[in-house]
């Protein structure tokens, strides 16, 4: 492969250490890392332009096949290296819970004699600042690589260190059975001094151990587990382990249109995305991630309701304007590379009806209400009252006109009736009246006009005469009874628009949406997901595990999914791995194991009548 073919999505697994993330290809090389925090600068960006941007490869170049997979439910990644004459094996990690922003790679010739190859090219600022490199000593009296540069340094320490050829440094050699060289490139402030160098096949196992350890909160021992478990996995990675923040993805800008214009930055807490998260986890049996989304979301939100943004930055600021990095060449030539998101200023009036329901769940799965969360929710619920009737952007952050969007209608329908059964449900304090009196305007406002009695269906917004993929939330939310005509019809008009391979729905059509950006895109997995899920909801079990059965086979090796899927290609596109993806996958799962226990007991009480 030669250093700057652009590598498939698909082809990258993801480490992470609870803070940040990197993006590994199967070849070897780290192609994508943010230090010290998920939405920092790069300081290995050839995921976005080419080698010299920053990566580091850690490979055997002649290998003939290769093989890698998660040490159990970890994010320990065993890559497993077949070549003409030997075998060798790189475990790569992010090591958890010690305050250190640490990679690990450690590499073992397991068979006769590898060759290898070792490059380091480090590069700040999303791949544009190039570092004073010099050598140095550690505490420990081991030598060292140290790359400066501003506020950042990176340290590379290990067995044998590469040597600079001009602003990178290379190194080749040949490892014997039984052999290993270990590598811990480790981030630090560049005015504080080098740490102590830690133990890699401890902290290695140390982490495998925390992973699996927190993986074992999983309830779930269904078909699907594997799928299931993984999607978990990554749900708990994307989330800040200090500030509770969710991101949306690891990356920025890889493209949902490859050459094309259609890339933003999605390594930010989005409310509607983390919202599902949080359900999908409390699902499951996690509550520790709710209640500290909770506090992230009371810290992030503070102020005016009328102030509510749709996203936010990991440790919840506000300011994260919109710019473009005009050095780097873009994924598969994908122009231009984006850093922040202009969505941050959009009006969205479906988040708070996410938000509501995460928090409902998490008081239906007995977590105690604050006095200081549902002050806030009673504060953003009554700015909801007086602006929804008001058009806005939509879930899918349309930079065209604003529209009244049916399905921000049905959303903003579902935080009324989650704030009023907050009241009825949990002896909560609120203008009930008043909340049901609006919550019923909704209702009405959406049956008069989101709905198209010649098409029989649901439109994406009012006046429309085509449909919208998300729709298909109004059964998860309980708008209508699953099984009622019209959502039948709509389910039905869905498929028959927007659905381009078995199980495989676009989100939406963009010649008929004034989205604002130029281009096409792939079918989105999540709606996908959904599709799944409607069908076990409405007791479709037959279709909904043929569905569930594609959209499961998609990920990739390590079991990751991008935001969408290129049947034709067999290609993933957007930002990876998407947390919007892995939650839709998960609570899929959840509705059709629901649908099968519904069946059995239908069968069980036949039974048992006859």
């Amino acid at each position: 492969m030669a250093n700057d073919e652009t590598v498939p999505i698909g082809e990258y697994a993801v480490l992470g250490d609870g803070r940040t993330a990197a993006l590994v290809s199967r070849r070897g090389s780290v192609d994508w890392l943010c230090l010290p925090t998920f939405d920092s600068a790069a300081c290995f960006a050839a995921l976005l332009g080419t080698a010299h941007n920053g990566r580091w490869m850690l490979t055997v170049p002649d290998a003939t096949h290769v093989e890698r997979t998660y040490l159990d439910d970890s994010f320990v990644l065993h890559t497993v290296y077949t070549a003409p004459d030997g075998t060798a094996v790189v475990e790569d990690a992010m090591p958890l819970a010690d305050g250190r922003a640490d990679l690990v790679r450690r590499i073992t010739c397991t068979q006769g004699t590898v060759a290898v190859e070792h490059e380091w090219v480090v590069r700040f600022g999303y791949g544009a600042v190039i570092p004073w490199l010099h050598r140095v000593v550690d505490p420990e009296g081991h030598h060292a690589i140290r790359a400066i540069a501003g506020a950042d340094s990176l340290v590379l320490r290990g067995d044998r260190l590469p040597h600079a050829v001009g602003h990178r440094h290379r190194d080749e050699f040949e490892l014997h059975a039984g052999e290993s060289v270990e590598l811990v490139c480790t981030w630090v402030r560049s005015w504080d001094p080098i740490p102590s160098p830690l133990p890699v096949q401890e902290r290695l196992a140390a982490t495998a151990t925390s992973w699996s350890a927190w993986a074992n909160g999983c309830r779930y021992e269904g078909s699907y587990r594997d799928k299931v478990v993984r999607s978990l996995l990554v749900l708990g990675m994307l989330t800040d382990s200090e500030t509770g923040g969710i991101v949306a993805a690891a990356t920025t800008s890889l493209p949902e249109d490859f050459g094309g214009e259609r890339n933003w930055d999605y390594r930010y807490c989005w409310l509607r995305d983390a919202a599902l998260t949080i359900e999908a986890l409390l699902e499951h049996g996690f509550r520790d991630e709710s209640t500290a989304w909770r506090g992230w979301l009371l810290r992030a939100v503070a102020g005016d309701p009328k102030d509510l943004q749709i996203m936010y930055g990991v440790d919840g600021r506000r300011d994260l304007p919109e710019r473009t990095l005009d050095h780097l060449s873009g994924y598969a030539g994908s122009l231009p590379v984006r850093l922040g998101n202009a969505a941050v200023a959009q009006v969205q009036n479906d988040v708070l009806g996410e938000v509501m329901c995460a928090l409902h769940a998490a008081r239906d799965a007995g977590l105690a209400e604050s006095a200081e969360s549902w002050s806030l929710q009673r504060r953003l619920v009554n700015q909801l009252v007086r602006q929804w009737r008001e058009p806005d952007r939509g879930i899918w952050e349309v930079r065209g006109a604003r529209r009244h969007f049916t399905h921000s209608k049905i959303m903003a329908w579902a935080a009324l009736d989650r704030a009023v059964r907050g009241i009825e449900e949990h002896g909560l304090d609120g203008p009930a009246e008043l909340w049901r009196s609006e919550r019923d305007a909704i209702r009405a406002d959406v049956l008069a006009n989101g709905w198209d009695p010649q098409g029989r269906t649901f439109v994406q917004s009012y006046g429309a005469k085509h449909t919208d993929a998300a729709l298909l939330q109004l059964v998860q939310v309980g708008f209508l009874p699953p099984k009622d005509d019209r959502v039948t019809s709509t389910i039905a008009a869905i498929r028959r628009e927007l659905e381009v391979a078995p199980g495989l729905l676009h989100r939406y059509l963009p010649e008929v949406t004034d989205d604002g950006v130029a281009g096409s895109e792939h079918p989105f997995l999540a709606c996908s997901f959904w599709l799944a899920d409607a069908l076990s909801r409405r007791d479709e079990l037959e279709e909904a595990t043929a569905v569930l059965d594609i959209l499961t086979r998609l990920t990739n090796d390590v079991g990751l999914l991008a935001e969408q899927y290129d049947p034709y290609t067999g290609q993933m596109a957007g930002n990876f791995p998407q947390a919007l993806s892995h939650l839709a996958l998960v609570r899929a799962v959840h509705s059709h194991d629901e649908a099968v226990a519904r069946k059995a007991h239908a069968r069980h009480r036949t039974l048992g009548g006859a």
